[in-house]
């Protein structure tokens, strides 16, 4: 097993409930893979979300959810942002 902690801001906050939480997840797990643990944790309103934002793995933009997940990784969930 793999434990990372996943950080969540703004409204994926609000949609999870909680700041921060720790996820284990099998060996050889990828962001995809905590991705879809995130949905069945928070089944009410993160899902939906999900399909919007954006991932920091240990500080480093995620485009490629297939990167592989280390011990005590953290993966930041971040909502779409307006502004500029």
């Amino acid at each position: 097993m793999v434990t990372i902690v996943v950080r969540y801001f703004a409204s994926a906050r609000a949609a999870a409930g909680v700041d921060e939480e720790k996820v284990s997840l099998p060996d050889g797990a990828r962001v995809a893979d905590a991705v879809a643990r995130l949905r069945e944790l928070h089944p009410e309103k993160l899902p939906k979300l999900l399909e919007a934002v954006s991932y920091l793995l240990d500080g480093v933009a995620v485009r490629d959810l297939t990167r592989p997940l280390t011990e005590a990784a953290e993966l930041d969930v971040l909502p779409p942002f307006a502004g500029g």
